[in-house]
This record gives structure tokens, sequence and C-alpha cells, in this order.
């Protein structure tokens, strides 16, 4: 079996940097070396303030950089000098996420590694085991051959996202019968064959993974005449675009049918909490629509600063090939009071702990009246009771909090059913 010495890894991107780092750290005798065309980036990695963040990470690559762990510009020697090369570590697919890339790579549920089943390809796959052996126990070191390796990568991830999707749907039917979501994501989570994770409703799920890699998804399945199974999954992407809409359309409906001029308060704008990451991030989508139809948003994040924002709503996609409203309708402020200073409507889009923390009683006398609170996750929950007494009519995912509010009648499909009463059952012809 061909020992491995010297790695490098084509990439110190998300994955490429952190993955290799681990590497390093927990194959001391190995040489890692990370390499990209992106000099500002592999400056970044060589310095105190690396190009990522990654609680964790930092001491990670301290404790063996200009030891057995070098990032470079110069992709020519690191690859001639290699025993095995990581692009970006696509032979062996990362299943990270973002928040706990270190403690994913460290404790790994598993490690997948595909690999032509020649006889060069079975010997790569021994060596790059050995590797990862060096922490990882073995029965968590699963095998394949190339193509079950990737679909595998695609498929975690559409599954994961189908869930989302699923629950999503289901919030909105929770929200025509008097339902709660929540109640019914416990009760289903608790049958051990489905489980409880992912099944959180919200206003649909963002980061750089579920989309794409669903997309991919149903690219194959186009490129191989797989209409159906194509079809299938693109309904996972449509069912997030339909919960993003739908719940911008309720803000809309409960401010009486228009937004227009109105300011309204956009909490959180990361795709969700303890990341600045902003990519495919649900604020994005929920942003367009109030601001195409002409509201005034006052947003802000405590990680994504004002010049990201301003970049993800000035895309072509999203600003309708007029950035010049962005600066014309968007604030970006560094204080949560000031956003909701007269404001008709507080909209929370990420999960951040720290606006379960803010004074309601101070943000409701700053805002005009009605006031409104939507919550597009589900994070104010244990304070409805208060919200209520203080004043603020409340809207969330997936369950009618205020009886009295201005009623939101989605469009009907075929017959309406009463909402408090239970469909009928169909006589046997």
């Amino acid at each position: 079996m061909v020992q491995i010495k010297r790695i490098c890894c084509i990439g110190a991107g998300y994955v490429g940097g952190p993955t290799c780092s681990v590497i390093a750290q927990m194959c001391p005798e190995i040489t890692v070396t990370v390499v990209d065309v992106n000099e500002s980036r592999i400056k970044a990695w060589n310095s105190e303030t690396l190009p990522i963040y990654e609680p964790g990470l930092k001491e990670v690559v301290e404790s063996c950089r200009n030891t057995n762990l070098f990032f470079s510009t110069d992709i020519d020697s690191a690859i001639r000098d290699a025993d095995l090369v990581f692009i970006s570590v696509l032979s062996n697919p990362e299943f990270l996420a973002e928040g706990t890339a270190v403690k994913d790579l460290k404790e790994p549920d598993r490690v997948l590694i595909g690999g032509d089943e020649t006889t060069e390809g079975q010997a790569a796959i021994r060596a790059l085991c050995a590797v990862y052996e060096h922490w990882v126990p073995k029965e968590r070191i699963i095998t394949t051959n190339t193509w079950s390796s990737e679909l595998s990568k695609l498929t975690a991830n559409a599954f994961l996202a189908q869930r989302i999707s699923s629950i999503n749907s289901i919030s909105a039917l929770c929200e025509a019968t008097g339902a709660d979501v929540e109640e019914v994501a416990k009760a289903i989570g608790m049958d051990q064959r489905i489980g409880s994770k992912f099944l959180k409703a919200s206003v649909g799920f963002g980061g750089s993974c579920f989309q794409k890699d669903v997309l991919n998804l149903v690219y194959l399945c186009e490129a191989l005449n797989l209409p159906e199974v194509a079809s299938y999954w693109q309904q996972v992407i449509d069912m997030n675009e339909y919960q993003r809409r739908r719940f911008a359309c309720r803000i809309i409906d409960c401010l009486f049918n228009t937004v227009t001029g109105k300011k309204i308060a956009l909490l959180g704008f990361s795709f969700k909490k303890d990341t600045g990451d902003t990519r495919e991030s649900s604020s994005i989508y929920i942003s367009k629509y109030l601001l195409d139809e002409g509201a005034k948003l006052f947003i802000y994040d405590p990680k994504v600063v004002k010049e990201q924002i301003v970049y993800d709503l000035s895309q072509p996609n999203i600003s309708e090939d007029n950035p010049q409203r962005v600066s014309e309708l968007v604030t970006v402020t560094t204080d949560p009071y000031d956003a909701c200073q007269s404001a008709h409507a507080l909209v929370i889009c990420t999960e951040w702990d720290m606006f379960k923390e803010l004074d309601y009683e101070k943000i409701y006398k700053k805002m005009l009246k009605p006031a409104f609170i939507f919550d597009g996750r589900r994070l104010l929950d244990h304070l409805h009771p208060l919200l209520q007494e203080i004043g603020f009519q409340i809207e969330t995912i997936g369950k009618k909090v205020t009886p009295a509010r201005i009623p939101y009648n989605p469009a009907p499909v075929g017959p309406r059913v009463p909402p408090t009463e239970p469909p009928t059952k169909k006589s046997k012809a």
C-alpha cells in the first residue's frame, strides 16, 4: 500500500482549508500543503486573521502551521511533490455544517471515500483510508465507487432540504386549519422512523449547499432522461420558494394589502444564526418581495456588514435591474431598536438568540400602531402572551396567534373546508 507522506489540497476555501488543517493536526507525520490562485486568501491563511471563521479553527491552524501545514500559491510544486492530491476534497465528499465544521471533521458521523474500481483506484482508496484511520474508527469509513460517493453527497443534502420543505408545506396547512406546526413536528418526530431533526418550520432554507445540490440532482436527472425524478426534486426548491413568497404576501396582506412607503424593520440577514454567511438567505428574497411593493426596509444583523447586504440586494435578479432602489429604500442599521423606530412592522428572518432578549415594550413604544411582529423563525413563541399584553399583533409560521387580526386568506385551490371542521370522508361508491 502506498504510504502517504505529502498531501496537496487545491482550494483554500471553506472546505479545503479546515479539512486539511484538521488532517495536518491529526497526522503530524504527514506534510499538508493547501494551495490556491488567490494570493490574498493565502496571505490570510498565513496571518493572524483567517479568511473564514469557524469555532476552534484558529487554534487548529496555529498548532501546526509552518510545521506540517503550509499555505501557498505555488500550485505546480505542491502537486509535483504530493503523494495524494485533493481537489477541493471532491474525491471524498464533505458533510460539514457552518459553525461546527471543526467538530464535524474531528468527530464525523462517517467518512465517505469513492474511487475507480481499478487496481490503481482501489490502492488510492486504501491510502486515503489510512490517513483518516489516524483518528476515525474504521467502521465509520465507507468506501464506494466514484458515482456512489458523489451521489451520496448530493442525496444527503437533498434529503435534508426535502424535510425542511415538507414541514414548511405542513405549516401552510396548519395556518389554514388552526393546527400548530410545532405540535405536529413534535408528534411525528417522536416516531423513531422519522426522527425530530430538520423538522423546524421557518421562512425556508438557505446557505450555499442545499439549493445547489438539489439543483445538481435535478440537472443530472434531466440529462439522464429521468424527467419524473427531476420534477420530484424540483418540487423541494419550488416549495422553498413558495414558503418565502407566502410569508412576504402575508406581511403585505396584514398591513392592509399595501406596504408602499411603509417602514418595515427586518431583523436578521444571514441564512442562519451564528454565521455571517448570506448565500441564498431567505432574508434576501423576502426583502426582494417587499421592495418590489415599495416598502422601506430597515435591516439589522449582528454579523453581516452593510456592504454585504447592499451587494446581495443589488444583484440583478433581486433588484429587478434597478440597483438604485436599494439606496432609496434600504437602510442598514447597527442597532435593532433604531431599525424599529416608527416602523409599521417588525420581521424576524434569522433566529439570532439576541432577538429573544430585546426589550419589546420599548420597541412597541417606538413603533407605529397597530404594531405587527412577523416571526419567520418561531423564535418568540414563549413571549406571545407578553407581546399580546403589550399590544402587538403577532403573526408566525404554522400557527394562528392573534384571532382578531386582519384575516389572511390565501387564494383557494379547490373547495374550501371550514378551518375548524375536519374534512368529511367521501362515501364509497
